[in-house]
């Protein structure tokens, strides 16, 4: 009863800020009951079946994988498009966002540290490209949309029914102008910082932002970091120059958050670098579009002067990673599975190039870190989803710790979450 008192009250306070337009995914109706508590009507989502001949070829390609040894990878879970993953607390469920139209809710129920279901989650909401997913320590999921921010206040607790508790704290339209909506670099990451506020990342969508869009995006947060309450209150950009950022972490040692970045395409297969990182505060520059990764000049800003006033707040890289492997989820790691060596080490994945005449990239990468609290090494942990005759088996995505203290990684184009974990 408290609970639904407590997401009765959220609910009637957001009302005011959401407005006609607010709820323009087509869903409107679905969630003025849903924050009522009223059924919807929508039948069950789609299950996705956990054996069978699929399901067996993908164990057969994490034979190929090259982990350090007392290593083992193994499947988890099948989860279509499976992208950006939350774990939850308290039933061992794993929420993996998709550039479509579903999130999974991925359930280990005999906790035998593979999946048993793997099910539609809130089918009742219509969703648009709900990449990024977070959790909370308190228990809220938030899914970060392409212009849209869901919180679930209970989604664990209503994770068995159709209908859940589902609130827009950032309206439909609201995330970004709608003008600047895109179907490039629309995958939102999502997470909670130490100081219990929601951080967004918001890829630009351009391979290189033009002059023209700069005073919008500087402000609005576009190819930056925004951060705002946990009801959606209190916007504001915390971090500007950056491309395209698909993943973020808070370091649990000193809470600095550190991010991935995806540099420019375009100017040759071993150029720009990709990059890892690290913001020693809010309101820093971290290099686009005069910078197309790492100090290499944009072809388009080379001729011109980087301004003053945003050199005076640029932060270089912590890691140059391999140009176009693509690095996108990470993580710290927490854990007491892993020897001692990886505590407080980033794991991080690198999906690989679509487009680089050599491909690369396809790999789990761990970076540690010094005494400082900066990047000392960055060396592959994973690798093996790049065949030798230049195909990918299969194209990480996300990294995230299960509960056991073993770590999981997504793979958007074999559809699936692997469970990595060490014995002795």
């Amino acid at each position: 009863m408290k609970l639904k008192h407590f997401a009765v009250s959220i609910a009637c306070a957001l009302l005011p800020l959401l407005g006609g337009a607010a709820l323009a995914a087509g869903d409107e109706a679905n969630l003025s009951k849903l924050g009522a508590f009223k059924t919807t009507g929508t039948g069950g989502g789609e299950s996705i079946p956990q054996e069978g001949k699929y399901a067996d070829n993908i164990r057969k390609v994490l034979e190929t994988i090259r982990l350090p040894e007392g290593f083992k990878i193994e499947l988890f879970a099948l989860a279509p498009d499976a992208r950006h993953m939350a774990v939850g607390r308290n039933k061992g469920t794993v929420w993996i966002g998709t550039k479509k139209s579903k999130i999974w809710a991925a359930t280990d129920r005999d906790m035998d540290n593979v999946a048993d279901t793997v099910e539609e989650f809130s089918p009742s909401v219509k969703f648009d490209i709900p990449n990024g997913v977070c959790y909370s320590p308190d228990g809220f999921l938030f899914v970060a949309e392409r212009n849209r921010v869901m919180m679930f206040p209970a989604a664990e607790f209503f994770m068995e029914s159709p209908d859940t508790v589902a609130l827009p704290i950032v309206p439909q339209g609201k995330l970004i102008p709608v003008e600047e909506e895109s179907y490039n670099h629309t995958a939102r990451v999502c997470a909670i910082g130490p100081d219990d506020k929601l951080y967004i990342s918001l890829g630009q969508p351009f391979n290189v932002s033009p002059p023209d869009k700069q005073e919008l995006y500087n402000k609005v947060g576009i190819g930056g970091m925004i951060r705002m309450n946990r009801d959606g209150s209190g916007r504001e950009v915390v971090a500007t120059g950056i491309r395209n950022s698909v993943g973020h972490a808070f370091n649990p040692k000193d809470g600095s958050l550190w991010f991935t970045d995806n540099q420019v395409d375009g100017m040759g297969d071993e150029t720009p670098p990709g990059e890892i990182n690290r913001m020693p505060g809010f309101g820093n520059w971290y290099g686009h579009p005069y910078y197309g990764g790492g100090k290499v000049r944009t072809n388009e800003y080379k001729d011109k002067k980087i301004p003053d006033s945003l050199m005076s707040k640029y932060v270089d890289a912590q890691v140059e990673t391999i140009a176009h492997a693509a690095d996108l989820g990470m993580m710290f790691y927490t854990g007491n599975m892993f020897p001692a060596r990886y505590k407080n080490a980033i794991f991080s994945a690198q999906h690989g190039s679509w487009n680089a005449t050599k491909p690369r990239g396809a790999r789990v990468m761990v970076t540690f870190l010094d005494d400082k609290g900066n990047a000392a090494s960055s060396v592959p942990f994973a690798e093996g989803w790049l065949q030798e005759n230049g195909v990918y088996s299969g194209r990480p995505v996300d990294v995230q710790q299960y509960v056991d203290g073993s770590i999981l990684v997504s793979d958007d184009k074999a559809g699936a979450v692997y469970r990595i974990s060490y014995a002795n």
